[in-house]
């Protein structure tokens, strides 16, 4: 095995990349890059009748939108592929036929009707199900005697009976009691190999030197250590995070919200504040600041200081964390991102400047990309609602205001903002001197009329990105 850490991610492609996976994927990328290491990814597609292109592409596409781009791969190669596992399937044998050939594995003829009669007959004494071993010393001649009968033998671990101890990266010292574990199959009746023994096979052959994987693998954790004894080779060292749970702390589901990568995207939340969160799942900053960059967390991760502890994936905290990277990120890069979501609206009828002008003064209180549909739908439909504002535009007052203001327009200057934002001043101060009407009374008239709410962006920018024509047409269908 190499002296340099060599990590990998190994999802299966029955279903889009789930969030918890992209947690494991992360550690695992963090850890590469602080040490220096490699990064793998690997495809374990051997459910051939659950795993898709589509689920595989979604993979491949949803970790490199979280920037988590892999050294090794099935796309981009390496020394120690194929990289599928279902390209894989004629090295296992040999090595099951090696345990075989060394005394540590056997064959087993049992068929599933004797060892479901097994397990009730544990169920009934109240006892925990291990298997028998009563296909463990068959001689040749009932082999062959079974296999006449067309019965094909899968093959077992045998376990020695033993404590099991190893450090784990992320849970210190773990212990297990063999004996409790049974012997296991690895290899099916049909040829095809088991989890456990595929897996190791697979990280042996490819040198993985450190394992980090969720904690609902540590029970395999033990079964996959003997085999690597068994075959003589070096065991990696294994860390196991903490599971990840829902505000209600249950397990994370599509009934508490997005759990796909590619499901988070479709809302509108950047991939840069996803996995700024994610890596605060289990994880805290040395100096307390949470918004880092991939690089700047990288160069503070440590893994023995992950948390053991489960994490809560918190949707408010996202929501506020995506709405920060939304405030930061520059306006042409935000209105490119922000195009998309916008689709359903004409957006031709303005410049490029004007586009720009409407995401900037939007986004403040945007938290993910999907709502400027709403925040900004009244610079692009035709037609505005007055029912959410029908109290204010009723008011006489209001009546005034706007009133006089469409008889005020051809003095204004749609060409010029800053004209814009005095000729507004000007209407506010006539109608405080004229009629004892307060500045904000004013503007919430002009604003309930030319949008439907009373609160939301600047009214200088909104008279100047709307144009005359809008203008004039909204306040006199107001009027």
């Amino acid at each position: 095995m190499s002296d340099k850490i060599r990590v990998r991610i190994a999802p299966s492609p029955s279903g889009n990349l789930h969030i918890g996976t992209a947690r494991t994927a992360l550690f695992n990328f963090l850890y590469a890059k602080k040490t220096g290491g490699e990064f793998v990814l690997r495809i374990e597609d051997t459910d051939l009748d659950r795993s898709s292109e589509a689920f595989k592409q979604n993979i491949f596409d949803s970790l490199k939108a979280l920037g988590l781009n892999w050294d090794e791969g099935p796309d981009v190669g390496g020394n120690y592929g194929p990289y599928c596992q279902s390209e894989r399937f004629d090295i296992y044998p040999k090595y099951a036929q090696m345990l075989i050939d060394k005394g540590y594995a056997y064959e087993c003829f049992c068929t599933n009707e004797e060892l479901e009669a097994e397990k009730e007959e544990a169920i009934k004494n109240h006892n925990a199900y291990v298997y028998s071993r009563k296909c463990l010393n068959l001689t040749q001649e009932q082999k062959d005697e079974l296999r006449a009968k067309g019965i094909k033998p899968s093959i077992r671990f045998k376990v020695e009976h033993k404590e099991l101890i190893f450090n784990d990266l992320v849970k210190g010292e773990l212990k297990f009691d063999t004996s409790l574990i049974g012997d296991f199959v690895i290899m099916k009746s049909n040829g095809t190999p088991t989890y456990n023994f595929a897996v190791v096979i697979d990280d042996m052959l490819m040198n993985i030197t450190d394992i980090i994987r969720g904690e609902d693998h540590i029970s395999n954790t033990p079964k996959q250590i003997l085999i690597y004894e068994a075959l003589g080779a070096k065991v990696p060292r294994f860390g196991h995070l903490g599971m990840i749970l829902a505000p209600d702390r249950t397990k994370l589901s599509k009934r508490h919200g997005a759990t796909a990568v590619s499901d988070f995207v479709k809302q509108g939340y950047l991939t840069d504040a996803l996995i700024n969160f994610v890596a605060l799942l289990g994880w805290s900053p040395s100096d307390g600041v949470e918004i880092k960059t991939v690089d700047e967390i990288a160069a503070d991760f440590r893994i023995h200081e992950v948390s053991s502890s489960n994490s809560v994936f918190e949707y408010d905290k996202l929501n506020w964390m995506n709405g920060q990277y939304i405030k930061k990120m520059e306006i042409p890069k935000l209105t490119d991102m922000i195009l998309p979501f916008l689709a359903d609206y004409d957006t031709s009828k303005y410049s490029r400047e004007k586009l720009e002008k409407i995401v900037e003064i939007t986004r403040e209180p945007l938290t993910v990309l999907s709502e400027i549909k709403h925040d900004a739908s009244y610079f692009f439909e035709e037609d505005i609602n007055l029912d959410e504002v029908r109290e204010v535009v009723d008011k006489d007052s209001s009546k005034e205001v706007i009133k006089y203001t469409i008889d005020t327009l051809n003095d204004w200057n749609f060409d010029d903002e800053e004209d814009i934002h005095n000729k507004l001043g000007d209407l506010r101060a006539y109608f405080k001197e004229n009629k004892g009407l307060k500045p904000k009374d004013t503007m919430w008239a002009l604003r309930a009329a030319l949008t439907g709410r009373t609160r939301g962006a600047d009214m200088a920018q909104t008279v100047w990105i709307l144009g005359k024509d809008r203008v004039e047409k909204r306040l006199k269908a107001a009027l």
